[in-house]
């Protein structure tokens, strides 16, 4: 079993950043960061391995990056040059296995969950 704790969230203005973390419990073979807006569905945003594998959606390449601190057990996710259309509630995941390509930002393949972080930018 995998326990997962998002912070960081909170309100900024478009242009700006924000840093999400994501404690974790134990290590697990990938993880990623998904969010979800009202009325949306949830979307893949970035995806690592623990080989430092990455994978983004087209939405947030150049802008959003992931990186993980295996010594202190957290995930992050570094969001530069924010947008309106990034307001959501973030949402870090975990698998205990590995990911081909197509399933690596699919909310349907990760098996552990954590509450989320709201994400709020204003335009």
């Amino acid at each position: 079993q995998v326990q997962l704790v998002e912070s960081g969230g909170g309100s900024v203005q478009s242009g700006g950043s924000l840093r999400l973390s994501c404690r974790y419990t134990n290590s697990v073979a990938c993880m990623g960061w998904f969010r979800q807006a009202p009325g949306k569905e949830r979307e893949g945003v970035a995806y690592i391995s623990n080989f430092g594998t990455t994978t983004y959606a087209d939405s947030v390449k150049g802008r959003f990056t992931i990186s993980q601190d295996n010594a202190k057990n957290t995930l992050y996710l570094q969001m530069d040059s924010l947008k309106a259309e990034d307001t959501a509630m973030y949402y870090c995941a975990a698998n205990s296995y590995y990911l081909t390509s197509y399933r690596r930002l699919n909310s349907n393949a990760y098996r552990y969950w954590g509450q989320g972080t709201q994400v709020t930018v204003s335009s």
